[in-house]
């Protein structure tokens, strides 16, 4: 367990967050706050760990930027900044949810609360499925809904999704906590109007590789040799390709990649009634006396 680089990252990560948190963001584009989020943890000594999720309103998670994306933050948005800082592989993940528009304030609050009571209970040997519970609990009683197919995860070297999932629901059966693992605890909420589910939306703009194997182009394989070296199995962005490739020509062999099963691409995901969403996350470090919550603010 290389406790220290996950700790490193998490105070990367932290830092990042809390500046995000505190700037106001209305006429900003997503590709400004995109490009000035991922430059902030470079600036501090990590790699991002995925580009930079700048999700917004009832788009729950998996927007990026596209390059020089003209889409600008206005004062009744609600946007997800989900971030996450990486030194050797080794992640931290963590969101917050910014609003200027005082009527959604509750359900940010929901959220934050949602992780804390989490965060409180998490020792050793706790079930995954009574953090689900304790975040669906909080959220129902705050007059929100928690989405239900949306879940924290396990983290392991340059995987973020490493097979265990945690809930934001009460559910049947899981695993419990064990020591020396990393783990990403990471609420959503919605109205009482949302349906509390979110569907796949057809914009796909956030990618990972699948396979190494070599496609017989010349042109996709120096691709897919770049992102190796550059991101790993971590996912990436187009404009993270554009320093290397014109944006039609990336394009074009992204799309080729995709067809041919070597990169994967995400669709974002949007809630089933188009009602908000908030979120909020930390990465966490379970231990016999309790957490230690690699991503909390100093």
């Amino acid at each position: 367990m290389q406790t220290e680089q996950y700790i490193k990252a998490g105070k990367i990560a932290a830092e990042v967050r809390e500046m995000v948190r505190i700037k106001d963001w209305i006429g900003k584009t997503v590709f400004e706050i995109c490009e000035e989020v991922e430059n902030e943890i470079k600036k501090r000594g990590a790699k991002c760990a995925f580009p930079v999720n700048a999700s917004i309103n009832e788009i729950a998670a998996h927007y990026t930027a596209e390059p020089n994306d003209p889409i600008t933050i206005k004062d009744t948005d609600l946007v997800k900044i989900d971030l996450g800082a990486q030194i050797d592989g080794y992640i931290a993940d963590t969101a917050v949810t910014v609003c200027y528009d005082a009527q959604y304030d509750g359900l940010v609050q929901a959220v934050e609360e949602a992780l804390g009571n989490a965060m409180a209970m998490i020792k050793v040997g706790v079930k995954a499925s009574d953090i689900g519970r304790t975040i669906e609990t909080t959220i129902k009683q705050m007059g929100y809904k928690p989405i239900a197919n949306l879940s924290g995860h396990s983290l392991e070297q340059y995987t973020i999704h490493a097979g265990k999932s945690i809930p934001n629901i009460w559910s049947i059966g899981g695993f419990s906590l064990s020591e020396n693992s990393a783990y990403a605890c990471e609420p959503f909420v919605t109205t009482e109007q949302g349906g509390g589910f979110v569907r796949n939306g057809k914009i796909k703009n956030i990618f990972a590789l699948n396979s190494r194997k070599k496609t017989k182009n010349v042109e996709a394989d120096k691709l897919l040799d770049f992102i190796w070296e550059n991101c790993n199995m971590l996912p990436f962005a187009l404009r993270w390709l554009t320093k290397e490739w014109e944006v039609k020509e990336a394009k074009e062999l992204l799309d080729f990649l995709v067809k041919k099963k070597a990169v994967q691409a995400y669709p974002v995901l949007i809630e089933v009634n188009e009602q908000r969403v908030a979120q909020a996350e930390h990465t966490f470090i379970p231990n016999e006396n309790g957490v230690t919550v690699t991503t909390k603010a100093t």
